[in-house]
């Protein structure tokens, strides 16, 4: 490969722009300077639109429409929409009358709506999809999905010193602190669409989208008579092809297509999930053009580098945006960095293996860090080695040399090193999702801050009964222990009392999902019962000896099986 390589904008190489914020935080002075951009703010867009920014992670928007106010997306929580609701209602005493959904990630609001209307139902507008969508994020994958988040947008952090929260990049809060304690108020969509389509809401017409970015259920709906685009489009920062706490691939190639509507509306006013919204038609040409082209940008040039043999870590060393991209926080490096993204693009374009040799069938990591210590001379060398990189700021070097002692030998001292590296790092990017992984995990490494519960999944009750009681079953498949169930084939069904059925069948070291009919052992009970057990507050053999659990058929070879899942109550 003859790229020439530049340094990368991830995080400054000495600590020239590290500044205390006014909490007492420890951070790039860009990354302080972007919660100016988030500051809390109640919009008025254009006559009947309003916009409130800086409340939570995302907007809430409001639309006056001839029947009443359109209510669009509705945050993490019950308190956060009733917030917005006390905006909107300085300004107008209408009712709302509809709610719009852009995608899955801010619709846990909405029962605040409802409330204000002593409980009358509302229609809900959102993508087919929503509902799987939301079922994914709290199923199969929870633990890995809930870690994340923790991870990326600073919930187990301080407020306040040298490790406190700044913002998150496109918010001040994952959850904005206030609103504890985060009452859930999910309304489903009641009037889906899967395409393009055109709506009457309200008495206006909404024109509805697909535009997938961050979510394959997103959608831009526009108001032709306001001139009005409001989208899950154009952040308040560079677009995260890579999310750190872990995402299915974001295609650019898909994204540049919503764009490429997005101005093709010439909007003269545009207001996305996050961020404060913008005006005038030539103003957003402008800035929206500059946003679209800085993702192909980054997906061009990984291709072209890629053609030459560029590896992912090649890749994140030879790609960097032009400076103009410096001009706007749109295309700024204040939520993810430029040298993730390029890698997660040829990740998503060809798959885990980069062509290095080293790649195609690597050591352990334990086993890699051994044979690494013990090549450099032991682990006092490579301490050595690893105090003077961090004191020469050769951060990158030091991480990896601190990482290998971590790996092989679980030492105190060791985990302290590595926590200062990640610190040293968190404290020079002006990306929020860097420095919150960052912080987080060198809290873990000092023994401040105890994430393991975020290591196992965890079924609670309230999840089994708020989605399908089958759902609850049909996670089980990947909570297996497949050497607990070898020999075992065995068909176990669920019989539920409100008549729904669904089954598992075990075999060759996987559960299989079946509808339960054909069994050799029925799972008899009530959803109620079966969270209870699922959720670990009450153990198997109680509920089966308090008749709450019956088990018809080959009940002895039921409880084998039942056993091997990695479920605390079914395992008692």
């Amino acid at each position: 490969m003859n790229a020439t390589i530049r340094p990368t904008r991830s995080f400054d190489t000495d600590g020239r722009n590290t500044v205390t914020g006014p909490r007492g935080q420890r951070a790039h002075a860009a990354h302080l300077a972007q919660s100016d951009t988030l500051v809390r703010r109640f919009y008025a867009v254009t006559p009947g639109v309003w916009t409130l920014v800086g409340n939570g992670l995302s907007n809430q928007t409001f639309v006056d429409a001839p029947d009443g106010i359109i209510a669009i997306d509705t945050g993490e929580s019950v308190q956060e929409m009733s917030e917005a609701m006390q905006e909107l209602r300085a300004v107008t005493d209408r009712p709302v009358v509809a709610v719009l959904y852009t995608h899955f990630h801010y619709v846990n609001g909405t029962s605040a709506v409802l409330a204000e209307r002593d409980g009358a139902a509302v229609p809900v507008h959102g993508h087919a999809r929503i509902a799987t969508n939301l079922r994914r994020a709290a199923a199969e994958i929870g633990p890995t999905y809930g870690r994340g988040l923790v991870e990326q947008f600073a919930v187990s952090m301080p407020l306040d010193g040298p490790d406190g929260t700044v913002n998150v990049g496109l918010g001040h809060h994952y959850r904005n602190p206030a609103h504890a304690p985060f009452t859930p108020g999910h309304v489903p969509v009641t009037h889906p669409f899967d395409g393009a389509c055109v709506l009457q809401v309200a008495g206006l017409e909404v024109q509805v989208q697909p535009a997938p970015s961050d979510a394959d259920d997103s959608v831009t709906f526009w108001f032709p008579a306001l001139g009005l685009a409001v989208h899950n489009l154009v952040w308040p920062v560079l677009f995260n092809v890579f999310a750190i706490r872990g995402e299915e691939y974001r295609d650019p190639r898909v994204m540049l297509q919503g764009l490429d509507h997005l101005l093709s509306l010439h909007a003269s006013h545009l207001v996305a999930t996050h961020g404060p919204p913008m005006s005038g038609a030539d103003d957003i040409e402008r800035r929206v053009t500059r946003y679209r082209d800085s993702i192909q940008f980054l997906w061009d040039q990984t291709v072209r580098h890629t053609n030459r043999g560029a590896t992912g870590i090649d890749l994140a060393h030879a790609i960097r945006l032009p400076d103009l991209y410096d001009d706007d926080h749109i295309t700024s490096e204040y939520y993810g960095v430029t040298e993730h993204h390029v890698r997660q693009i040829r990740s998503g374009l060809f798959g885990f293996f980069d062509g290095d040799p080293a790649n195609l069938f690597p050591l352990a990591r334990a086993d890699r860090a051994a044979r690494m210590i013990a090549g450099f001379g032991g682990r006092d060398t490579v301490r050595r080695q690893a105090d003077a990189a961090l004191a020469d700021d050769d951060v990158r070097w030091a991480i990896e040399l601190m990482s290998w002692l971590v790996l092989v030998d679980d030492d105190p001292d060791d985990r302290r090193r590595l926590a200062a590296a990640l610190r040293t790092v968190a404290q020079r990017t002006s990306a929020a999702n860097i420095r919150n992984w960052c912080i987080t995990r060198a809290l873990e490494l000092e023994g401040s801050l105890d994430n393991s519960r975020l290591y196992r999944h965890r079924i609670s009750e309230r999840q089994a009964l708020a989605g399908p009681i089958e759902a609850s079953v049909t996670v089980l498949r990947v909570l297996l222990e497949p050497d607990a169930a070898d020999g075992l084939d065995v068909r176990l069904g669920w019989r539920f009392a409100d008549g729904t059925t669904t089954g598992l069948h075990v075999r060759n070291g996987i559960a299989a999902v079946t509808d339960g009919i054909v069994t050799d052992a029925m799972i008899a009970c009530s959803p109620a019962a079966w969270a209870a057990v699922i959720g670990g507050r009450v153990a198997l053999s109680t509920a089966i000896d308090a008749g709450d659990i019956v088990i018809e058929g080959d009940a002895t070879t039921a409880r084998r099986a039942l056993a091997c899942f990695d479920v605390e109550g079914l395992q008692r």
